[in-house]
């Protein structure tokens, strides 16, 4: 027996030589913690499964994207857009005069003779005041492309300019320094045809003076 021999050892396990005997570890113990890892993971996945079909079958299935967490339609994009333009449009109609309260200078800045003439005349057979009827100044002489330009005070912004925007559709709204709010400007433009037809001038007007109700701040579905 060899001296590196521990005592009681002997037979197989006896030392001889520099080799030394490997002792290998019981296999039903390893075998045993593989099961155990393998049913607690076939445990928890059937768990989630069952949760999943839970959520799918009572109407909680809106799960989170990869992305991240679903968010609130209604924070998320802000206000509605129904709510945002009858927000607008109502701070506009609480001043909002009549077409009669409101005198219209008909100006034409086209090489078209009588253009200017023709358009006070149906103007006023829709209630608006007529002034002045004649040539643009040479600030817009013309320099006006599209169909025609409503110019009136910084005040009739919210007041005369948008009732007489109702009768004339691409029309571009400026104002200046004039003092007077109900005494605006139309400036007829090469590309100028004709008013709008009036009974669609009644309807953009009837909106205009009647807002419809604000949107309910109830959040709506995605």
């Amino acid at each position: 027996m060899s001296m590196l021999t521990p005592p009681g050892m002997g037979g197989q396990y006896r030392i001889t030589g520099d080799k030394y005997p490997r002792m290998r570890r019981p296999r039903g113990r390893r075998r045993l913690v593989f099961l155990v890892v393998a049913s607690v993971t076939a445990l928890g996945l059937v768990g989630w499964g069952t949760l999943q079909l839970i959520d799918v079958f009572t109407g909680k299935g809106d799960k989170a994207t990869a992305a991240g967490p679903k968010r609130d339609c209604t924070s998320a994009v802000g206000p509605s857009a129904e709510a945002t333009t009858a927000s607008t449009t109502s701070g506009v109609a609480g001043a909002l005069p009549k077409p009669g309260q409101i005198t219209v200078n008909v100006l034409n800045a086209t090489a078209r003779s009588g253009l200017a003439k023709q358009t006070a005349d149906e103007l006023e057979k829709r209630g608006f005041r007529i002034g002045d009827v004649g040539n643009a100044t040479a600030t817009y002489d013309k320099k006006v492309a599209g169909a025609g330009v409503l110019l009136g005070a910084k005040g009739a912004s919210r007041a005369a300019l948008p009732v007489l925007g109702t009768q004339l559709s691409g029309a571009e709204v400026k104002t200046d320094g004039r003092a007077q709010a109900d005494r605006v400007d139309l400036i007829i433009g090469t590309a100028f045809k004709s008013l709008t037809k009036k009974e669609d001038a009644d309807k953009a007007l009837a909106t205009l003076a009647g807002p419809q109700p604000a949107a309910s701040a109830s959040p709506k579905s995605c």
